[in-house]
C-alpha cells in the first residue's frame, strides 16, 4: 500500500514539473504556441518574443515571417505586441524570464534603457538575440547576437541617389524628413547615413525634419504640415514606405503631383510602396526586408546548442527603381 502510495506521488509531482517546463499560457498580451509537453517530452525550444507593434506593413510581414517561421522550425512562440511602448516591452521580457523560456528574442522600440532588464535574463541563464533593431548598450554580453539591417547602409544609399539624381543641377535641394520613432536605432541610423552623403554637397538641404513614428497617418499629418511650412519642397526623405505613402495623400491633396513636384525617396519595400514606386509616385525605395524569421529560428537552435554566432548579422537587401519595381511587384511576399 505505502509503495502504490508513493508511486502516485511520484507521478503527480512528475506531471506537476512536465506543466512548469511547458510554459503554460502566455501573460501580458503573449501568444503561446502548441504545448511543449503535449508530445511526451520537454526538448522543445520556448521562444519568447517581444515585438515592437504593429505600426507599419513592414512590421506585420516581419510578425507573420516570425510566427511562421517558429512553427516550421518546431519552436514554441509565446508572443507579445508592445504595441510601441518600451514599457510593455519589459513587461513582456520580464514575464518570459518567470516563465523560464530558453531562449528571448525583441526589436527593441527604442535603443536606451535595456540594461537592467537583460542583466535579469543573463541572472536567470536565458540567451537573448536582438532583432531588426539594436540596442546602445555598451556591455555586449548582454545578448548573444543582433540580427538586421544596416540601417545607416540604408540611409547612404537613399542619400546617393539624391547626389545622382542632382549631379548636374547647381540649384538648391530643399529636402523634408520624416523620421522614424524618436530614439529608435532605425531613425537615428538612416538618419545619420543619409546625412553622411548628402552633407559632402551643401546645395542639399534639410528644410525641415520630424518624426511621423513609422505611420502613414502620422505621416500624412506631418507632410500636411510641412507643406504649409515650407515654402519650396524639391525632395521628400521618409525614413520608411508607409510615413511616404501617407505624405503622398498630403501632397495630392495639396494639389501637387508626387514624384514630379516633389520626388520621393523612401526605405522598406513593402508591396504597398513598391506599387507606388511602380505608379511613379515614389521615385526610389531603398529595401529592408522583414522576413527574418528563418534566420532567427536558425540562430537561436545555435546559440541553445552552444555553437558560436557572429554577434552582427546584417540581412541582404537591394534598392529598386520604377522599372525594377515593376518586375519585382509580382512575386513580392510582403
Amino acid at each position: 500500500m505505502l509503495r502504490k502510495l508513493s508511486s502516485l506521488i511520484l507521478v503527480g509531482v512528475a506531471g506537476l514539473a512536465m506543466s512548469g517546463c511547458s510554459g503554460g499560457g502566455g501573460t501580458d498580451g503573449a501568444a503561446t504556441g502548441s504545448s511543449a509537453g503535449a508530445g511526451g517530452g520537454n526538448d522543445k525550444i520556448v521562444m519568447g518574443f517581444a515585438q515592437v507593434g504593429a505600426e507599419s506593413g513592414w512590421r506585420t510581414a516581419n510578425t507573420k515571417s516570425i510566427q511562421e517561421s517558429a512553427a516550421q522550425a518546431g519552436i514554441e512562440l509565446k508572443f507579445s505586441d508592445a504595441q510601441q511602448k518600451q514599457e510593455n516591452q519589459i513587461k513582456a521580457i520580464r514575464s518570459y524570464i518567470q516563465q523560464k523560456v530558453d531562449i528571448i528574442a525583441f526589436s527593441p522600440v527604442v535603443e536606451s534603457g535595456w540594461d537592467t532588464v537583460l542583466k535579469e535574463a543573463q541572472r536567470a541563464k536565458i540567451p537573448v538575440i536582438l532583432t531588426d533593431r539594436a540596442v546602445d548598450s555598451p556591455d555586449k554580453s548582454l545578448y548573444k547576437t543582433f540580427l538586421g539591417s544596416d540601417f545607416v547602409e540604408e540611409g547612404r544609399k537613399a542619400g546617393q541617389w539624391l547626389v545622382d539624381e542632382y549631379k548636374d543641377s547647381k540649384d538648391p535641394v530643399n529636402i523634408v524628413e520624416l523620421q522614424g520613432t524618436t530614439g529608435s536605432a532605425p531613425a537615428n541610423d538612416r538618419k545619420a547615413g543619409f546625412q553622411e552623403v548628402i552633407g559632402a554637397d551643401p546645395k542639399f538641404k534639410i528644410a525641415a525634419s520630424q518624426t511621423g513614428d513609422f505611420t502613414r497617418a502620422k505621416g500624412k499629418e506631418v507632410m500636411e504640415a510641412f507643406l504649409k511650412s515650407t515654402p519650396k519642397i524639391d525632395v521628400l526623405f521618409a525614413h520608411n514606405d508607409d510615413m511616404g505613402l501617407g505624405a503622398i495623400e498630403a501632397i495630392e491633396g495639396a494639389g501637387k503631383v508626387p514624384g514630379k513636384d516633389i520626388k520621393i525617396v523612401t526605405i522598406d519595400a513593402v508591396k504597398d510602396g513598391m506599387q507606388a514606386l511602380a505608379d511613379g509616385k515614389i521615385n526610389y525605395i531603398v529595401e529592408c526586408s522583414p522576413l527574418l524569421g528563418p534566420q532567427l529560428m536558425d540562430l537561436s537552435k545555435k546559440v541553445l546548442a552552444g555553437e558560436q554566432v557572429e554577434p552582427r548579422v546584417v540581412t541582404e537587401e537591394t534598392t529598386f527603381t520604377q522599372e525594377q519595381a515593376k518586375q519585382a511587384l509580382p512575386e513580392r511576399k510582403y
